[in-house]
């Protein structure tokens, strides 16, 4: 089979007839005097593609059983000479996939068909092993080096992995047993790991039992991760859904999340490998998600935040049977800050805490932290938002004895209202080492959140400016499959 791409934008009047075909075509299902039969399928993407391949012309077998780990990148490596002329596309078609890791190429789309599944393989051999972050030194599960995710790219232009929802399984089961029993040597894959790379899309797909992280963008910039459905067990261990990670532009929309850890994990590095690395998370949009994780956040901030988290824009958040709604993560050691931060209008239903900051999160790479690297945290804004069925309004705890300022957190919280569960904790909001002022919040908080009275809900900002990533589009584009 062949692929042919075009896109409905193009100002080119030559492609533009070829597109005009394309659309005839596909509208029509004609058959050729060969008895050529033409399917076509559409997607939305940030770039359109020129050349396109099948998996299966590259000896890939969709049977569940058969490795396909040498057929994805033999396609991939013969595609990225195409760079140049347009990019290209590997199309995945129905089936299911079993491969191992595999590395992508710059100006490339991966495109699952709605009845593909690519399935991770549990051999640990099939999994190369890759040197740790250097924001980290070391990997998040073991020392030493960790195995590459499932589908890797390092040092990429204008990636697109997308598709009709088809679905990506982990097969994480195994490699969760393993982690429980100190059996494993490494750290376990994620499932989508792009690294120093800019101009990213991760979208309409369908992402379940990662054996660790689902989606993780490091040290990139321009990312956009829209449409996707990630579930994983809630017990899973370390199953966050999406986690940016000193990444500059990124943008996280419409996304249903069941996780066994945070749904959306903002990072930046760990103690003295990411204060030394230096590189902060900063201009990030999350809206409209829905999250249900039992055990976690919905959006943490750290705990690995030493490169510094900054300019992180929240809206129209839903969360169902979660810990916490939005949660500062941080412990002496870590160094950075995070500051202007802006949520706004958050529905939640059954949840442990609503607001929850801790500043005793420990857990460090090793003993070489500096106990003398304090977080700074400031600018924290909390707008519009509505909670039924908690069991406890808010957990503050700040770093006692801050060398710097003596005040470990500035908090804006305004026009909330929580409504208590049966099984409601007697103290509501429980504050150490925090300061702050709040404005028409129900319950009453604590006194180290001053309460500014009624009409001052402008006082927990939301800026009204885009961000430039909002500003990157993406296009309708066309692709003709001919069997």
């Amino acid at each position: 089979m062949e692929l042919w791409t075009s896109t409905r934008r193009s100002k080119v009047i030559g492609v533009r007839v070829v597109l005009v075909s394309l659309v005839l075509l596909c509208t029509i299902g004609v058959e050729s005097r060969t008895s050529l039969k033409w399917d076509c399928f559409e997607y939305a993407a940030v770039s359109c593609r020129a050349h396109s391949a099948s998996v299966s012309d590259f000896g890939g077998v969709g049977d569940g059983t058969t490795v396909n780990t040498e057929a994805f990148q033999a396609a991939i490596d013969h595609l990225s000479q195409f760079s140049s002329e347009g990019g290209s596309l590997l199309y995945v078609p129905p089936g299911r996939w079993l491969t191992g890791s595999f590395n992508l190429t710059s100006y490339f789309t991966l495109y699952l068909d709605k009845d593909a599944v690519l399935l991770g393989s549990q051999d640990e051999s099939e999994y190369p092993l890759i040197e740790p972050l250097p924001s980290y030194g070391r990997g998040r599960d073991a020392d030493g080096a960790r195995f590459s995710s499932l589908i890797f790219g390092n040092n990429l232009t204008d990636v697109v992995i997308t598709g009709a929802n088809g679905t990506i399984d982990g097969q994480g089961e195994l490699w969760w047993t393993k982690f429980r029993a100190g059996e494993l040597n490494h750290t376990r894959p994620y499932l989508i790991e792009i690294m120093f790379s800019t101009n990213i899309q991760i979208s309409n797909l369908t992402l379940i039992n990662s054996p660790s992280w689902n989606v993780h963008p490091v040290y990139c910039s321009n990312v956009v991760v829209q449409g996707l459905t990630i579930l994983a067990p809630v017990r899973s261990p370390n199953t966050d859904g999406i986690n940016p990670d000193s990444c500059t532009n990124t943008r996280i929309q419409d996304c249903y999340i069941v996780s066994g850890d945070d749904c959306v994990a903002v990072k930046s590095g760990w103690d003295e490998y990411g204060i030394a690395f230096g590189m902060p998370t900063k201009q990030v949009v999350i809206r409209r998600l829905t999250c249900i994780s039992p055990t976690s956040a919905v959006i943490a901030l750290g705990s690995e935040m030493s490169g510094g988290i900054e300019d992180v824009r929240a809206e129209d958040i839903t969360a169902i049977d979660s810990e916490s709604g939005v949660r500062i993560k941080t412990a002496v050691g870590r160094g950075g800050y995070v500051k202007d931060i802006y949520v706004r209008g958050m529905t939640l239903k059954t949840m442990k805490w609503v607001f929850w900051m801790t500043g005793n999160y420990g857990s460090h790479p090793d003993n070489n932290y500096d106990p003398n690297a304090i977080p700074v945290i400031q600018n924290i804004n909390y707008r519009d938002v509505v909670a039924e069925n908690v069991t406890m309004a808010a957990r503050l705890e700040g770093i006692a004895g801050d060398p710097f300022t003596g005040i470990c957190w500035v908090i804006c919280i305004s026009n909330v209202t929580i409504g208590l569960a049966r099984n409601r904790k007697k103290l509501q909001w429980n504050c150490s080492d925090v300061a702050g002022i709040t404005s028409e919040v129900t319950p009453k908080p604590c006194d180290l959140l001053s309460d500014q009275g009624p009409g001052k809900i402008g006082a927990c900002n939301y800026p009204e400016d885009n961000l430039p990533i909002e500003n990157m589009e993406v296009q309708t584009c066309s692709s003709m499959l001919v069997t």
